[in-house]
């Protein structure tokens, strides 16, 4: 029998409505809602469910609600009785992860990511910094398009989510220089991503600062479940090790791919991405064909999925 994971999605998979379906039919997941609304001050669901994109594209909004939404989406696997042999999130979803295992309580992990969202918007001013993706290259070519763009000021790779798909990050005149030389060396798609910040990347370092005194007041649980972290690909039990952890990856790399295989290679052959898009569900079948991928995102594809892990 193989073993299953829960992921968890990161910035830029929030949509105005999600779990909303699923907040409606569980008390469990609306009362995640209430929570957040109680833990931030503000009301959660009405921002969620009825503001709009721009609205949820401000940074610090972003994180806690997709949080929140995961969160919800998450609460209906439980009620039925569905365990997962290890957790993982895509950056911010790193997040929701520690709260699936135990490490947080969610009304701390929501109000840190609120803090954190806030501190990597400021970190660097607007119009300085960039991200761009790079299709249909291997990592090697892009690394080596950054160390010649690095000539003309900050860039370096942020997010390595599958083969042939690298995210790179840091000042503008750079980022767009790696998008040029990426195109000359035969990429399939090469370009800016509509971003507000350079996420993981050295010039977020002093968020990683402002986060680290906060993760200070947050007192950690005992970890149920191990997580596979961004910033090693490697499995960590020992809450110990968490903070320490957190505080890199704002400025670390995302080794998306090697999380993904780490896991594979220790039996994973089920992968549930619960949350708001499909993203991740993509990255994966791009990184091993064979295994199953479900996501759980409103009341159709929570009950698809419970149907099949059930079967």
């Amino acid at each position: 029998m193989g073993k299953l994971a829960f992921i968890f999605p990161g910035q830029g998979a929030q949509y105005v409505g999600m779990g909303k379906h699923i907040a409606n039919e569980f008390r469990a997941a609306d009362d995640i809602f209430t929570e957040a609304s109680d833990a931030l001050g503000f009301d959660m669901k009405k921002m969620i469910f009825e503001s709009d994109d721009e609205t949820l594209k401000i940074t610090e909004n972003t994180q806690p609600a997709i949080l929140t939404a995961s969160t919800a989406c998450l609460q209906p696997l439980l009620e039925n009785g569905v365990k997962a042999d290890a957790v993982a999130g895509l950056s911010l979803g790193e997040y929701t992860a520690h709260v699936a295992a135990g490490t947080m309580s969610f009304k701390d992990a929501v109000r840190l990511v609120r803090k954190r969202g806030k501190f990597m918007q400021e970190a660097v001013p607007l119009g300085v910094g960039t991200m761009a993706a790079i299709l249909g290259l291997d990592a090697k070519d892009v690394i080596d398009c950054c160390k010649t763009a690095s000539e003309i000021g900050i860039v370096q790779p942020a997010n390595f989510n599958c083969p042939g798909q690298l995210v790179v990050a840091g000042e503008i005149k750079a980022v767009e220089k790696v998008v040029e030389l990426c195109r000359e060396k035969g990429a399939k798609r090469s370009m800016l991503l509509p971003v507000s910040a350079p996420f993981h990347c050295s010039m977020l370092k002093p968020a990683g600062e402002k986060l680290a005194a906060e993760l200070d007041r947050v007192k950690l649980g005992k970890m149920k479940l191990p997580v596979v972290t961004n910033v090693t690909a490697e499995y960590i039990t020992d809450e110990t090790k968490v903070k320490d952890l957190l505080i890199r990856q704002v400025s670390n790399s995302v080794l998306w791919e090697n999380s993904i295989n780490r896991m594979l290679d220790n039996g994973v052959d089920t992968f549930v991405e619960i949350g708001p898009g499909k993203v991740l569900s993509g990255f994966i079948k791009k990184i091993n064909k064979e295994v199953r991928t479900f996501s759980i995102e409103d009341m159709d594809s929570m009950n698809k999925t419970l149907t099949e892990l059930a079967g």
